[in-house]
């Protein structure tokens, strides 16, 4: 089940939160949201379930505007407020209230509670939760009609590292069931971990939207060699026809892009050249984030 955003706008007087914005979610991967504070993140997702009316455009859910699904929290289901339980509920009280007031079994309480990790604190009341645990209560709310998409808004906050490895393991699951979930983040390092594909934005805008590492491009391969003027020329002979590019990186080290480290090791080879390093170089998705979102590289 696809979500689709198409020229979503949404002003607040003279502020414009989201511009023009368009990009498809698809099932059966997870896609990080991204974008600096204050880049519409937040609001995005809001219009997608009809808490914020746009502007222009439109945000649907398999085709359909959130309000116009039949049985919205069994299509979706969403966290945005990590601190959304009454104090005095337990974490048994408060899935069943939600279960009854959206018309869901009372008996996927119990066994969403086994599936969070929470049996053990399910008659405990939520004002004495970690924000982990209420990270996982969200989670089973969001769940308490087996939806089919999921908008997840820093659902790792609060999480040790445990408690981070727990949850990618938990979102691929229900990403590998063909389930859509669109989660956003800062904590980019568990992003690169988790995200299949990304959407990024900037001040409303989409600057980036696709497979995070083709976003990022091929790795470079660094290499170290006593005789790196020569093979610096071999390469740049080898390289120019794939589009590739030599540099110096320094004494007597290259930077080589259009061929991998095997490549690069066989040419030396060939040509009797010394070696001494070779190390493949992977754009981090932080380093593509700060690339797409700063002001020096938007004016590029």
């Amino acid at each position: 089940m696809n979500i689709e955003v198409t020229h979503l706008t949404k002003r607040y007087g003279d502020v414009t939160a989201v511009r023009d914005l368009t990009f498809t979610v698809q099932p059966g991967v997870v896609t990080g949201f991204l974008g600096p504070n204050g880049a519409g993140k937040t609001t995005t997702m809001r219009m997608l379930t009809g808490l914020v009316t746009p502007t222009s455009g439109t945000a649907t859910i398999g085709g359909r505007p959130y309000g116009r699904l039949a049985r919205p929290s069994s299509t979706v289901g969403a966290v945005f407020d990590a601190n959304a339980f009454h104090p005095g509920h337990t974490a048994r009280d408060h899935l069943r209230v939600y279960a009854a007031m959206a018309g869901h079994p009372d008996g996927r309480v119990t066994g969403l509670l086994d599936l969070l990790g929470l049996a053990g604190a399910a008659d405990r009341r939520t004002r004495g939760f970690s924000t982990g645990m209420r990270q996982r209560l969200n989670l089973a709310t969001a769940l308490l009609g087996d939806p089919r998409v999921l908008l997840l808004d820093e659902p790792s906050n609060g999480l040790d590292p445990e408690g981070m490895s727990w949850l990618r393991g938990f979102l691929r699951r229900l990403a590998d069931e063909g389930r859509t979930v669109l989660i956003s983040s800062h904590v980019l390092s568990e992003v690169q971990q988790l995200a299949d594909d990304v959407v990024v934005i900037r001040r409303g805008e989409l600057v980036a939207a696709g497979p995070w590492s083709q976003l990022a491009g091929p790795p470079t391969v660094l290499v170290s060699s006593p005789d790196a003027d020569r093979l610096a020329a071999a390469l740049a002979a080898t390289v120019a026809g794939a589009a590739g590019h030599v540099e110096a990186a320094g004494a007597g080290r290259l930077r080589v892009r259009g061929l991998d480290a095997p490549g690069v090791a066989d040419l030396a080879a060939a040509h009797r050249l010394r070696v001494h390093e070779l190390v493949t170089e992977s754009t981090s998705l932080e380093q593509l984030f700060l690339h797409l979102t700063t002001d020096k590289a938007a004016t590029r």
